[in-house]
């Protein structure tokens, strides 16, 4: 059991699964261009990159290429319409928020995904409302692994960083909490490149499966 005042997630990959509306996503870019998919679990490698990663593994091509800007705001504008088809949160997610509403103890999330996919997808899955703050880039100055974001959700639930627990399945997400004094959780059941374990990136604790959170935090 780790005693904590409050809980901060990372989004995709942590919260939430993201990767299947992202692959459908992609499918259907792809298909317009006669291209073929790559394989889901190379996608879902690539969501923690954002869509510049997806669009560059899926077209072979770099941030440079002259036309890397319109096949990324293509895929996004794809993607905006269908971001709530098949992304639910993780298993035992909704349990552990529901444990937190009981016990009055406030979560938020700070996120690398901008407020416009944010919103519609923490709206459509009834996250928004529960959710003491939601930390987007439109919101800070400088996104994860700078602190900041994760100093702002502490000031939005009125917790001093020492007293927050910030999870997430990227080193970003361990490093920015660290820098901003809150404990750490390594989400090993997210978005991973192949090789890469968790346990790496020091945190305070690293959870492989998402059901395996509640009993750590609550000792349930």
């Amino acid at each position: 059991m780790m005693p904590f005042a409050g809980l901060i997630f990372d989004l995709d990959g942590t919260l939430i699964d993201t990767a299947p509306d992202f692959i459908r996503a992609l499918t259907l870019q792809l298909q317009r261009h006669q291209r073929p998919l790559p394989a889901s679990e190379l996608i879902r490698c690539d969501i923690s990159d954002g869509s510049a990663g997806i669009v560059s593994r899926a077209f072979a091509i770099d941030p440079d290429h002259p036309q890397f800007a319109a096949l990324r705001s293509e895929f996004l504008e794809i993607y905006y319409h269908h971001l709530a088809v098949d992304t639910a949160p993780f298993a035992g997610i909704a349990e552990l928020l529901a444990e937190c509403q009981t016990r009055g103890i406030p979560w938020s999330i700070a996120t690398n995904k901008p407020w416009r996919y944010t919103e519609p997808v923490l709206q459509a899955l009834g996250l928004l409302s529960t959710a003491c703050a939601v930390v987007c880039p439109d919101h800070v100055s400088a996104t994860k692994p700078d602190p900041e974001p994760v100093l702002l959700a502490c000031q939005k639930m009125g917790i001093a960083p020492s007293e927050a627990i910030m999870i997430g399945d990227h080193r970003r997400d361990i490093e920015s909490g660290q820098r901003a004094g809150a404990r750490t959780i390594a989400a090993g059941w997210g978005y991973l490149r192949p090789g890469e374990q968790a346990a790496d990136w020091r945190a305070d604790a690293t959870v492989h499966c998402s059901t395996q959170l509640q009993p750590l935090l609550f000792g349930l």
